[in-house]
């Protein structure tokens, strides 16, 4: 992806030919200093003056690829003047300029395999989201999981050979494409699918490959009360769609080896993906800040409520984050207000991926336009900043648009739908806790928090039970500029509240068939292209504002950001001696260089909760950490916080010992349970058989096999009993499975529980030979 001619870094001309080695050398003989590995990792000199005080190009020696400071891009040596031989008879300067022009501009397309445009075009955006895209390039070490069928591997990989150095005019997409199928089956045939559920259910995925325990946040340093990435739920929680009310391994890279194309720049990089979810249970973790937390949770949750959360198992209350969630994830807060009494109460807060928004119509609009007049100071209409710099050519179309079809629907105006509020009056009285009666009221939600990238998907397709149909109406969306500020809640921890657009995937064709493509805005040079399968055009971004969206990926603007980077790379430059080293998380570190809002520093990537390295890390902790100079250290926690300060690296003695005791548990648990479950299998007639539900006895399975490492909480047999004539009887249809007195009471005496469920009671001698032939159902014991 590199720039037109007229754009080509006059910096280049100061360099000669220079080779791998020779820069190689230069690193130890010009600049010794320690570099901040994700930024550029080594700083060496390759200007022709070396006395030159301040260095315009950088390289970094993993991936050779180079860093003009003044032009703030990344540079490329096949651009220089200096190392163009003199032009023969063969290399015409017409063939050369062809060949160089289709160099520069080749993009990676996606071959359709059976109708897959809406995987290719939704990959296409997820590759240009420069929070991920440069987590899976970067910190490919934390690219692990036994969870099948990896489709993070498969996904990984396919990164690598879309921002490869050498990557082809087009991939074919087939290990993800056969991971996604296994995962849901929605997906298996080659018929059309939707773009958006592709989107949800490849994201969930990742998270559920990527996913660990949230850190607790006990007594952290002074930067534990800004905001780190959000927490997302156990896989167990329900999802839903969030509407409105109206309505592999870096060898896996198939021989291309490590990704030379690194993404550096932030500027103006692209896309995101993501869906919205509603979530019944409430996520705090480190999302809310601590003034914040307590008046959230007494707002949310009744006495009662509170002690039903506190009695919950022990693996329901851990809280799992991943890239995926610290990227994309939400907040939502729903607000009641009573109009007799005006007291606020909180209904509840949900985590979202992706805001599914209405498109209001012509009633909807005059209505939503006359209250926002009336009640809300800020503007959400037409407004010429929805155009960006097109804005008086693309206005005037849209007036005369508007003038044959009606008012123009604006980006706007489907947020304002979306977060309008709903009277609660007749038959939706809300019943006031202060006024302890029915009372009119006003539902209504407010963004408590915002995702470093929002997705935002328009409801075009409306399904009835006879037909289904789509609507085509314009909505006009800005390409820079999107202000959340309006929609935020009063004490949101949200600082920056502007997004630009990074791409758009539009559906072209109707409610049963249509195509999908893509509009993504390239990082090195600004520009946007169309990705249609394997083919890629670059378009003016007036087509992009023209285009009928379907999903759109915004991600946060922060110049302050870009220049606390900037600054880190000056820090690491000053080549400042320092007597201490400090490790730094790899991971937060790619937050520092893509996220906006990185949130305090989080060592507990790589650390356990005693401040050692856990046993089962030590072995990959190179991937895990960067080192940084003393001065680079004291910077990023003096402005972020968090920590802890890490200066050695040592396994933890705690931990091993907890994992040789737990080694221990597992083998003394699954042996007596096969003991156990043996004799039963040999009794003729069992006197009691018993019941467990399957749902509890897979936990512990997983447990016991080490695929878990939380044990299961107390046996919980409520899902499968039924109380008649005072007694707890089986229910009917109920997932259970029949054991042994004996291995009822030893998993009881471990576990607690209940209740206890019998379906064969003591039985007189007389009846002992009629029932020799019965068939006893046994307990699911698969591979133990």
């Amino acid at each position: 992806d590199m720039s037109d001619q007229g754009d080509i870094c006059p910096h280049l001309n100061s360099i000669g030919e220079v080779t791998k080695e020779e820069l190689l050398q230069k690193s130890k003989k010009a600049c010794n200093n320690v570099f901040f590995q994700s930024l550029v990792c080594v700083c060496v000199c390759v200007c022709s003056s070396p006395k030159a005080n301040k260095h315009n190009l950088t390289v970094n020696l993993t991936t050779f690829r180079i860093w003009c400071y003044v032009c703030e891009r990344e540079v490329f040596l096949e651009q220089r003047p200096a190392v163009v031989p003199t032009m023969s008879a063969t290399h015409t300067p017409h063939h050369c300029k062809a060949k160089e022009h289709q160099v520069r501009h080749r993009l990676t397309g996606m071959k359709n395999i059976g109708n897959s445009c809406y995987m290719n075009a939704a990959l296409q955006a997820l590759s240009n989201c420069p929070p991920l895209t440069q987590f899976f390039l970067d910190c490919s070490g934390l690219v692990r999981t036994d969870k099948k069928p990896a489709l993070c591997k498969s996904y990984q990989k396919l990164i690598s050979e879309l921002w490869h150095k050498k990557r082809p005019s087009y991939v074919v997409p087939t290990s993800l494409s056969q991971g996604i199928k296994l995962v849901n089956p929605m997906f298996r045939g080659y018929a059309q699918q939707d773009t958006q559920e592709f989107l949800r259910c490849l994201m969930d995925q990742l998270h559920e490959e990527l996913k660990e325990p949230q850190a607790e946040c006990g007594g952290g340093g002074e930067g534990d009360e800004r905001r780190d990435g959000g927490d997302r739920s156990p896989s167990e929680d329900e999802f839903l769609s969030c509407d409105s009310g109206a309505s592999s391994d870096r060898g896996e890279g198939g021989g291309l080896g490590e990704p030379e194309l690194l993404i550096q720049d932030e500027h103006t990089f692209c896309h995101a993906v993501y869906r919205h979810t509603q979530i019944h249970t409430v996520k705090y973790a480190h999302s809310l800040t601590h003034t914040l937390y307590p008046l959230i949770h007494k707002l949310c949750f009744p006495s009662s409520t509170a002690q039903l959360f506190l009695g919950a198992k022990k693996q329901k209350q851990s809280h799992y984050r991943s890239v995926i969630s610290d990227i994309f994830d939400g907040s939502i807060l729903s607000l009641v207000q009573c109009l007799t009494c005006d007291r606020v109460s909180c209904v509840s807060l949900e985590t979202f991926q992706d805001l599914s928004l209405p498109i209001p119509g012509k009633e909807d609009l005059a209505k939503l336009h006359s209250s926002i007049h009336q009640n809300l100071p800020a503007k959400t209409g037409v407004s010429l900043d929805v155009y960006g710099s097109q804005g008086w050519i693309t206005y005037i179309m849209d007036s005369i648009r508007s003038w044959f079809w009606g008012p123009m629907v604006t980006l706007e105006d489907c947020l304002a739908a979306f977060f309008a509020a709903d009277e609660l009056k007749g038959d939706n009285m809300y019943s006031c806790e202060r006024c302890k009666k029915l009372r009119n009221g006003v539902k209504y939600c407010k963004v408590l928090r915002l995702p470093e990238i929002l997705c935002i998907h328009l409801k075009r397709f409306r399904h009835e039970v006879m037909y289904s149909f789509k609507i085509n109406s314009h909505v006009a969306f800005p390409l820079e500029g999107l202000e959340l500020r309006p929609f935020l809640a009063k004490d949101s921890p949200s600082q920056i509240t502007t997004y630009d657009l990074l791409s758009v995937i539009c559906h072209h064709g109707t409610a049963g068939s249509g195509h999908y493509i893509a509009y993504c805005q390239n990082v090195i040079n600004g520009q946007w292209y169309e990705f249609d399968d394997q083919y890629v055009t670059e378009v003016h971004e007036t087509v992009v504002q023209n285009a009928e969206a379907y999903v759109l990926f915004y991600r946060k603007s922060s110049e302050e950001s870009v220049r606390e980077r900037q600054k880190v790379v000056d820090l690491a430059s000053m080549k400042e001696p320092s007597l201490l080293q400090f490790y730094i998380s790899r991971e937060w570190l790619n937050k520092f260089n893509t996220f906006t809002e990185p949130g305090p520093i989080s060592n507990h990537t790589f650390l356990c909760q005693h401040g050692g390295i856990p046993p089962n890390k030590y072995h990959y902790i190179d991937d895990l950490v960067v080192i940084l100079p003393q001065n680079v250290w004291e910077y990023l926690y003096n402005s972020f916080g968090g920590g802890p300060a890490v200066n050695h690296l040592y396994v933890c003695a705690i931990c091993q010992v907890e994992l040789e005791a737990l080694a221990k548990r597992r083998k003394v648990e699954i042996d007596t349970f096969i003991r156990l479950n043996k004799e039963f299998q040999a009794e003729e007639a069992p006197t009691v058989i018993l019941c467990i539900s399957m749902q509890w006895f897979r936990e512990w399975e997983s447990f016991v096999k080490g695929k878990d490492n939380e044990p299961p909480g107390p046996i919980d047999n409520s899902k499968i009993g039924v109380m008649k004539g005072g007694h707890v009887q089986i229910k009917q249809g109920a997932d259970y499975g029949q054991i042994s007195e004996e291995t009822w009471q030893y998993l009881l005496s471990i576990y607690s529980g209940g209740p206890e469920i019998a379906v064969r009671q003591t039985v007189p001698a007389t009846n002992t030979d009629g029932l020799h032939g019965e068939r006893k159902i046994e307990a699911e014991t698969r591979a133990l």
